[in-house]
């Protein structure tokens, strides 16, 4: 496998790890990026742009990064709040009114950021036409009663968690969390992020196909270990779980590779980026890019402070969330207890660590059955934890 691209010294286990992903974890075409005090150390991509295609990745090959897009979705809130145009305490019925019904009235902004608003299924999911209806998502979440008591457990809000954020994002803008992101993230830092594809992008043929992949056979006396808990595999077979119904909340899920999916706006799961885009983001949430700095000491600091931590009543594991990031810990090794950012199901996966001014982004157009640690990424973040231990 040719990689292309470029590493800094001291960061060739990146480049090392990049390659093997392709000999030994069935990687079909990917990019890696990493900055570090706003510099960018390490620029990789390799193979097809197309999981089921030949054509080469090239630079600036843009994928689907599933709920990789909720870290950047989630910096949105923050810097309406570091602007003073949003309390994270304040009812989300202040804001949007129509989302008090069913007692809800007491649901904060935050609780919807550490997913302890108990607002993760829908009673009638979302068909694909009406997920696609920016409308119909908050609409539903409006209408629907919660799980549980808010605020009084933490559960992974799947889906519902966009439709929650991009309505408050319109009623204190006028503009959906995409625009938002367009005008105030990725444009002033000329990152290849998009929550909403357009046209001129699509007809250019930035974003490449996306679809599931199957791992390599663990070696031999490692199947037990690579099995899931039993408890994890009952959760996503039983239909009436909260695990099934959140990750069902739009059923049966939209066609990832069709225009009109990648143009729509879904803040938890379809934005599209380059590897750069991501680390791209990340590194200015923590530090000064090209003159660009998004978060304040502050802000970065309220980011990767603990809200949420224990059993994850939708995961069924161990997971730890600031405010809409989620953070280090064992069902999503970042590269410090200081990381913050967020996986993408299957593979993606961007995060910055202010402890060491490391910034991360990582694209892939093969989703493996993996939700928040993939071996490919694992092993890049490994990588890069190396490189640091060896002085880089």
């Amino acid at each position: 496998m040719d990689v292309n691209g470029a590493v800094a010294e001291g960061f060739e286990p990146v480049g090392e790890a990049f390659a093997r992903n392709f000999a030994t974890l069935g990687e079909r075409g990917a990019a890696v990026a990493v900055y570090r005090d706003g510099r960018k150390v390490v620029d990789l991509w390799a193979g097809a742009k197309d999981v089921d295609g030949t054509d080469p990745w090239q630079r600036g090959t843009a994928q689907v990064v599933r709920s990789a897009t909720k870290g950047v979705a989630a910096a949105v809130l923050l810097l309406l709040h570091q602007r003073g145009q949003l309390d994270l305490d304040a009812p989300v019925g202040e804001y949007w009114p129509e989302f008090k019904a069913r007692g809800k009235e007491r649901v904060t902004v935050r609780q919807v950021l550490n997913h302890r608003a108990g607002l993760p299924v829908l009673d009638r999911p979302l068909t694909p036409q009406e997920a696609l209806d920016p409308a119909r998502g908050p609409e539903a979440v409006a209408a629907q009663a919660p799980a549980w008591e808010p605020g009084s457990a933490h559960g992974y809000h799947a889906l519902t968690y966009g439709w929650m954020l991009d309505e408050i994002v319109r009623r204190i803008t006028g503009q959906s969390a995409g625009e938002w992101i367009a005008a105030e993230i990725a444009g002033p830092l000329g990152a290849d992020f998009w929550l909403g594809l357009p046209a001129a992008e699509e007809s250019a043929g930035r974003a490449g196909r996306v679809g599931d992949i199957e791992g390599p056979e663990p070696p031999a006396g490692a199947v037990l270990r690579a099995r899931p808990k039993r408890s994890v595999t009952a959760a996503y077979t039983d239909p009436d779980s909260l695990t099934r119904r959140a990750f069902a909340a739009i059923t049966p899920f939209p066609e990832q590779n069709e225009p009109a999916y990648r143009a729509s706006a879904l803040p938890a799961t379809n934005g599209i980026a380059t590897a750069d885009g991501l680390a791209r983001i990340y590194a200015a949430l923590i530090g000064e890019v090209d003159g660009v700095r998004l978060f304040d000491e502050a802000t970065a600091k309220l980011a990767r402070a603990e809200e949420s931590a224990g059993p994850d009543r939708v995961l069924v594991v161990n997971t730890r969330f600031g405010l809409g990031f989620m953070l280090h810990g064992s069902a999503s090794p970042f590269l410090s207890p200081d990381s913050f950012g967020h996986p993408g199901r299957g593979g993606s996966l961007g995060f910055a660590d202010p402890a060491s001014g490391i910034a991360f982004g990582y694209v892939t157009n093969g989703f493996r059955k993996t939700v928040t640690a993939d071996p490919r990424a694992q092993a890049l973040v490994r990588a890069v934890r190396e490189s640091l231990t060896k002085g880089a």
